[in-house]
């Protein structure tokens, strides 16, 4: 696995949680106007801030682009079951289920219970499940047991999964999967020394164990020395008599009926193609999914990086693997979008020079590509996203995710340019540099060169550093030598790179940054996030299992220490207060760097237990007091630490049967777009 990920894309991350602005009361809907016409904030519940985006330039489109966009938009909606029930077996039982008392209950719609009932249903859809869309532990209704039960018995039982079952016994099901805290405690558990299939509560795998697991795909992998596909991405591991096997996603297979719903608007989506390259990648994309043979993915992702030319790109499929513990299932997401004509300069000045920057990395030689291939690059206009992108999102991409496509092909590295704007529209009034930041100076250089320094940040990530550096020959990719620890090594490796050249003339030269300060801005940003503010999105107590909080901790901690005996981070407490400074920006680059350059021999040599040893010492503890510290001060700002989107809506404008026009609407209540979702897109049973 290259894990050239879209939720790892989230890595720079003060744009989801290091800034915000002053909300109302959680719950309530919050109307804020920036400009005439749009607004950017829709709702906030929970730890969620939810937000618009706006699709500029959609209108200019040509009736062929906006067909074209609109098939594939209906492709990804189509889709979206198939992600509910990846992350949890019971995922559409509990989802169907919240919709059908939304839709039936017959008792009074009002008061504290049905409140807290209602940011229930708001926060399992926002995740896509029971379990929290970031930290993946288990969240739980704060209304009560009995008023829950209540809830069911006044629904209409034919708009509830009840799947045989008398009320009274599905009640009971229902209560324990949703409130005990012991069922399915967390979707992904990522824990040293478990056995992380039989832990983690996602359906890639049933009745298997981690050994059998891995013994399997490595018998296969033997078997098949040659085949450079992703085996198993696409499948459901399974036990059957005793015998392993493989439900295999397709249209006549797992998830069927979904993908047969799919398919046609693929095939509307092929004839009206922008190009020969973009017909292949949709063409083939339908062909795997009728056959579910992964070599027909790997086609399907050639010929995808091929298309440069086209105005509408997508993603659909089966991508990331983040919600896998050993990193091999890919969950369903789809992307629409348009290029942005003028933001994309920038990005492409730095894909340019990709070889330049492999030539100058920090990495061993021998760890470098010698002929950097084929990086597309571009800015985005986001038209629409589902899945495993929302409805928290991504603000990067790069992909596809597999190595040896990137090593002979290359790959294409996306900047999600309105998600980012309206995230710096809810950065721009926060509180959170005056409560953590010391220095007046450090904070206006942040305010002047943040919004930059994150973008550079970014595309650094994106087309330079996935990109970036090879595996030794004759060592096996890095799902299967890394194993549980390759995501998070993988994106700490391309943050590096990111942080390394932040910092470097080179960016200044070719006019994508304005200064050197930028990059101190930047790094400012990300260790006080690495080591303090990302702390305020797990509860005290739990030290960090989501891959990317713990891959900013480890390049942060390991700097932090290797660094104490000069003082390049210091930690100064001040009024009872923590704050990080740094004294030294270009031993700070040095010893990123250095990080760089050993994360990057771990992948490239497949060396386990050098990269458990670091994830594990910097990476997953947290310092209680601190953490406490942090939290405390956080609960004063009411600030929301997490932010995702209301999608927008693509409307058909008919002549007869013929599409004339196609608009843009941006829907006003987030929970009635899921349940318009779940109504219009719920191809699925509730077991699958």
């Amino acid at each position: 696995m290259n894990t050239q990920t879209l939720k790892g894309l989230i890595i720079l991350t003060f744009a989801f949680g290091l800034f915000g602005f002053q909300p109302k009361e959680p719950g309530l809907e919050i109307q804020t106007t920036t400009e005439p016409g749009f607004n950017y904030m829709a709702d906030r519940f929970a730890d969620i801030q939810v937000l618009r985006y706006k699709v500029d330039g959609f209108d200019e489109l040509s009736l062929q682009q906006k067909e074209l966009a609109y098939y594939l938009y209906q492709a990804g909606l189509c889709g979206r079951d198939i992600f509910y029930d990846q992350k949890y077996r019971y995922g559409l039982t509990v989802r169907k289920t919240l919709e059908g008392i939304l839709q039936s209950y017959s008792g009074e719609k009002k008061g504290d219970q049905w409140d807290k009932f209602i940011i229930y249903c708001k926060r399992v859809f926002f995740a896509n499940g029971i379990h929290h869309h970031y930290s993946s532990d288990k969240m739980f209704p704060e209304c009560k047991q009995e008023y829950f039960a209540d809830l069911l018995k006044k629904s209409d039982p034919k708009k509830l999964p009840l799947e045989g079952m008398a009320l009274p016994e599905f009640s009971t099901f229902m209560l324990k999967i949703v409130f005990d805290p012991n069922t399915d405690p967390k979707q992904v558990d990522l824990s040293a020394g478990i056995d992380v299939i039989k832990a983690s509560a996602n359906n890639f795998y049933s009745g298997v164990t981690q050994a059998e697991t891995e013994a399997y795909y490595d018998s296969l992998k033997k078997a098949n020395p040659d085949d450079k596909s992703q085996i198993g991405f696409n499948t459901q591991l399974t036990k059957e008599d005793g015998i392993l096997k493989e439900r295999v996603w397709k249209e006549n297979g797992m998830y069927g009926a979904a993908i047969k719903q799919i398919i046609p608007w693929l095939e509307k989506a092929e004839g009206v193609a922008e190009n020969s390259a973009q017909k292949k990648s949709i063409s083939t994309l339908i062909q795997f999914y009728k056959s579910g043979d992964p070599k027909l993915f790997d086609e399907h992702c050639i010929a995808w990086v091929n298309d440069t030319s086209a105005r509408i790109d997508f993603v659909n499929g089966f991508i990331e693997v983040y919600q896998d513990a050993l990193q091999k299932k890919g969950s369903f997401e789809g992307i629409v979008s348009m290029k942005d004509m003028v933001a994309t300069k920038r990005i492409e000045a730095i894909s340019k020079e990709a070889q330049w920057f492999e030539d100058h990395s920090t990495i061993m030689e021998n760890h470098k590509k010698k002929n950097v291939k084929g990086i597309t690059a571009k800015v985005i206009t986001v038209i629409g996203e589902v899945g495993d992108a929302a409805p928290a999102t991504p603000i990067g991409i790069n992909l596809p995710n597999n190595d040896w496509i990137h090593k002979d092909h290359g790959s294409k590295s996306v900047s999600l340019g309105n998600i980012i704007e309206a995230y710096n529209f809810y950065k721009a009034k926060s509180p959170l540099l005056d409560e953590f930041v010391l220095s007046e100076e450090v904070k206006d250089r942040m305010r002047k060169y943040g919004a930059i320094a994150n973008d550079l940040h970014v595309d650094m990530h994106e087309v330079i550093g996935h990109a970036s550096g090879q595996i030794n020959e004759g060592v096996g990719t890095t799902d299967q030598t890394l194993k549980n620890y390759a995501g998070i090594l993988e994106e700490a490796r391309a943050d590096l790179v990111g942080l390394y050249f932040c910092m470097d003339k080179k960016l200044v030269d070719i006019g994508v940054s304005p200064s050197l300060d930028a990059g101190k801005a930047q790094y400012d940003l990300y260790v006080l996030n690495g080591l303090m503010t990302q702390l305020d999105r797990i509860e005290l107590g739990k030290n960090l299992e989501e891959a990317h909080m713990r891959n900013r901790q480890l390049n942060s901690a390991w700097a932090f220490e290797k660094g104490a005996a000069n003082k390049v981070i210091e930690k100064i407490t001040r009024d009872g207060k923590t704050y990080l400074v740094i004294n030294d920006y270009n031993k700070l680059r040095e010893l990123f760097g250095q990080l760089l350059r050993e994360i990057q021999r771990i992948k490239s040599e497949g060396d386990f237990a050098a990269g458990m040893e670091l994830v594990e010492k910097y990476g997953v503890k947290v310092d209680p007091t601190l953490h406490a510290e942090v939290l405390r001060r956080y609960k004063n700002l009411n600030i929301a630490p997490y932010m995702g989107f209301i999608q927008a809506k693509l409307i058909p404008v008919m002549d007869g049967k013929k599409i004339k026009d196609v608009k843009v609407e941006y829907p006003e209540s987030f929970l009635d777009q899921m349940l318009e979702y779940g109504k219009e897109y719920g191809y699925l049973p509730v077991k699958n």
